[in-house]
């Protein structure tokens, strides 16, 4: 089994499916990136997929579609993403462990590139 880049949770799976429905036929699902921006330097992007890129690489989980740009992949390595809803705002989380720091609003992020070595040695160390 090859290692997901990035993982989805349930409730991050109902919240794609729904804006995939009510977003016409031709909707496919999501995309998830980064860019600069914001106090902390960067920020997660997520538009809707009508026509995938087949450059973008796929998660799928019960049935929900999220594409990942290939620039982000660096920093989206083992990141959950979810979606939560309180009493101020709803909307997509990420539980990323490249995240170094982020702003007191949360709308951006401080993100360092992923360790491959460190992942294919707990990969290593999981499969032993």
């Amino acid at each position: 089994m090859g290692f997901a880049v990035m993982t989805m949770t349930d409730a991050a799976a109902n919240r794609v499916k729904e804006i995939v429905e009510n977003s016409g036929p031709d909707a496919k699902g999501i995309r998830v990136g980064i860019k600069k921006g914001g106090c902390a330097g960067m920020e997660y992007t997520i538009d809707l997929v009508r026509e995938p890129n087949a450059k973008d690489d796929l998660i799928e989980h019960d049935g929900a579609k999220v594409w990942l740009e290939p620039a982000a992949v660096l920093y989206l390595l083992g990141t959950q993403i979810d979606f939560e809803t309180t009493t101020l705002r709803s909307g997509f989380t990420f539980h990323n462990p490249n995240q170094t720091s982020a702003c007191g609003c949360g709308e951006s992020v401080e993100l360092k590139a992923a360790d491959l070595a460190e992942l294919a040695k707990q990969r290593a160390q999981a499969t032993a």
